[in-house]
């Protein structure tokens, strides 16, 4: 019989496509990976594996056994997480991702909470962009993630959290008063500062500006910066290099810069809907619901004012 050891050694080296990499990914021994995949081989009767010097790549039966093989292990995995916390809610280990542009504003308020009132969870933290917090959960490399709803995927569930309105940030000498409500066509889109690609906000604030298009090739005349973080893109803003959109749940922490501040946009007011999204087939349910409560209280229910109509 095939063991799950040699599935997950596969499944490095699917992931890898190096045996020294992938032995490494495991925390084994090159020789004894490459003696599993070997054994998994004889067992299968085919070859999973093209050796070349330098690199491994999977045959197309190979890529296929992985493939089924990442469903032998998450399903192992949730097999596990079902014996091992019936006990208690959120107790044990929980690995949990968080997009970006979240995990520094919300961790700070729900980290104390999740320590007072449960003290024997044991949580890892995984900050990336959405698509591979997607791919992780589905793998069963994370067990649930905080990030931008909708998701797209059948084989995942969604617990929504609140709603997250968008501002715009501009430098504290822009002549506008802070009570000023602001239209998608004023704003200076030669001037916009953006995350770099592949962070879900950025394609958010595209999204609402009239001229979409534009500012992605950066034409108009002004230069639009990409940025790995809020927090950089905040200090380019405060330095007057350009204004930004920012969530209301960022910006309640960056406010604090007296250099910047921030204006409300016309109705109705874009935003983005915060999400908790885990695999369909976890036997944590009750875990994510009793962690989306946390983030709902840590949150409040009544911090930013609803949207206006469409």
């Amino acid at each position: 019989m095939i063991t799950l050891r040699q599935l997950r050694y596969l499944s490095a080296l699917a992931k890898h496509g190096h045996f020294g990499r992938a032995a490494e990914a495991c925390a084994v021994t090159q020789p004894a990976l490459s003696m599993q995949i070997r054994d998994l081989e004889r067992t299968l009767g085919v070859a999973v594996v093209e050796r070349r010097p330098g690199d491994v790549m999977l045959t197309d039966v190979g890529r296929e056994i992985a493939r089924r093989g990442e469903d032998v292990l998450t399903a192992s995995r949730d097999l596990v997480d079902f014996a091992r916390h019936r006990s208690g809610l959120l107790t044990g280990r929980l690995t949990l991702g968080v997009i970006p542009s979240l995990a520094p504003y919300l961790l700070p308020r729900i980290l104390p909470l999740l320590q007072s009132r449960f003290p024997e969870l044991q949580l890892e933290l995984r900050e990336t962009q959405t698509r591979q917090l997607i791919e992780d959960i589905k793998s069963g490399a994370l067990d649930a993630a905080m990030l931008a709803l909708p998701v797209a995927e059948p084989d995942i569930d969604t617990i929504t959290l609140f709603e997250d309105l968008f501002l715009l940030a501009v430098p504290a000498s822009d002549p506008r008063k802070e009570t000023a409500r602001v239209a998608a066509e004023d704003i200076d889109q030669s001037r916009l500062i953006l995350l770099e690609d592949g962070h879900c906000l950025r394609d958010q604030a595209l999204a609402f500006c009239a001229n979409a298009t534009r500012v992605r090739s950066g034409a108009g005349g002004g230069t639009v910066f990409g940025a790995s973080s809020l927090n950089t893109v905040m200090q380019m803003v405060a330095g007057g290099y350009g204004v930004t959109l920012i969530p209301q749940i960022a910006a309640d922490v960056e406010r604090r810069d007296a250099r910047v501040k921030f204006l409300r946009l016309e109705d109705p007011q874009p935003g983005r809907s915060i999400g908790l999204v885990y695999r369909r087939t976890s036997p944590r349910k009750a875990d994510f619901a009793a962690l989306g409560e946390v983030v709902k209280e840590s949150v409040g229910e009544s911090r930013a004012p609803e949207r206006g109509a469409a």
